[in-house]
């Protein structure tokens, strides 16, 4: 899970080699335990699926060694949906952002035991990834699953989902490209619609007749967690928009 508070702004142009000294990032560290099966996913597969975070413009011919599309997902907890979603789809690339230790071994396990091949892990800050190695224009499509929806409204200044970033995300999608966002935290849904409505680089792919929300992307699958929140009543909201 990821979160955030105000970051500088994008302007829409190629960023140069200067950045101001960075504070704030796209997460909260937590403590966790590795597994051992986890342990043996880094030192096993982990020299072929993780990246190292560079300051500078990622080549993705290079790294995944072919040419198509690319998913960047932000904050992909344990990696089941990531695992499930580029098992789905092997036509397509999916560079992966988490910070936190037990999460990257877990997927990279999932990678391991399903023999997956187009995923790739960078273990560092979001925030940073996209300024100093995300091109413009190089994305087909990001997913932003469940981010932390800090609860209490003194705390909701560190959501993910503000406008300074996903205007960076907007400038490095691809016409066409897609932003699909899901949250079970209906304050944080309604933000979340407000801030891609206010990118005029983005459009809705839903109409008003569901209150502007998409419905759920058959991509995406139903976590454990998403499962028994159904149950209990919870509802989840998915936000689905395009790059114009």
């Amino acid at each position: 899970m990821t979160s955030i508070v105000p970051i500088a702004p994008d302007t829409g142009e190629p960023d140069d080699n200067t950045h101001p000294v960075r504070a704030i990032r796209s997460f909260v560290r937590r403590t966790g335990r590795t597994t051992a099966g986890q342990a043996k996913a880094f030192a096993d597969v982990g020299p072929q699926f993780l990246l190292p975070y560079s300051p500078d413009l990622a080549d993705f011919n290079a790294i995944f060694r072919r040419t198509a599309p690319t998913i960047l997902e932000i904050g992909f907890g344990m990696g089941e949906a990531t695992a499930h979603i580029a098992a789905l789809m092997p036509e397509k690339n999916f560079l992966c952002c988490e910070v936190h230790t037990p999460g990257v071994g877990a997927l990279l396990k999932r990678i391991e035991e399903q023999k997956l091949t187009n995923i790739r892990i960078l273990q560092h800050d979001a925030v940073e990834v996209i300024d100093d190695m995300l091109p413009h224009q190089s994305l087909d499509g990001v997913h932003i699953f469940f981010p932390d929806p800090w609860h209490k409204k003194k705390h909701n200044k560190r959501r993910l989902i503000q406008a300074p970033l996903i205007a960076k995300l907007a400038a490095r999608l691809k016409p066409g490209g897609y932003l699909h966002c899901a949250t079970d935290w209906q304050p944080y849904a309604e933000q979340i619609l407000e801030v891609l409505s206010g990118q005029a680089l983005l459009k809705n792919t839903a109409d008003a007749s569901n209150g502007g929300y998409a419905p759920k992307p058959d991509y995406r699958p139903l976590t454990k967690f998403e499962n028994r929140g159904i149950k209990l009543g919870h509802g989840v909201w998915d936000v689905v928009f395009v790059r114009v």
